[in-house]
């Protein structure tokens, strides 16, 4: 049918919880080729996200969301789904150069974003 598509869901165990998990449309800058749980920061200048790496200087150095799907904007921007709140495991995120779990625990607790440690199956 048109319009339609199907894809294989293959689980990661990014979702650690069942809160409420609040996701929105966003746009990721061109140059970028990112994973899903990729930990993104909006820029300043702009308001598009990329990889947060705690080194920037444009505001993305402050993890704002997590990318909910793989997205490739290597090419040019692209929009892409991301949370902005829920319950997610901490080993299942893909975080930019400087960033840890711990460093990053509390900012993201107070935007709604909560990490937790899920042991393997």
């Amino acid at each position: 049918m048109a319009g339609f598509s199907s894809a294989t869901f293959t689980p990661d165990r990014l979702i650690a919880g069942e809160d409420d998990i609040l996701s929105r449309k966003v746009t990721i800058a061109s140059g970028q080729n990112l994973v899903r749980g990729a930990l993104l920061g909006k820029i300043t200048s702009g308001g598009k996200y990329i990889l947060s790496l705690s080194g920037a200087s444009d505001g993305s150095e402050v993890p704002d969301a997590i990318l909910a799907m793989d997205t490739d904007a290597s090419g040019g921007d692209k929009e892409a789904m991301a949370y902005f709140t829920g319950r997610f495991n901490e080993s299942a995120l893909t975080l930019g150069a400087s960033h840890t779990a711990a460093s990053i625990r509390e900012g993201l607790r107070v935007k709604g974003i909560h990490l937790v440690s899920v042991q393997p199956a």
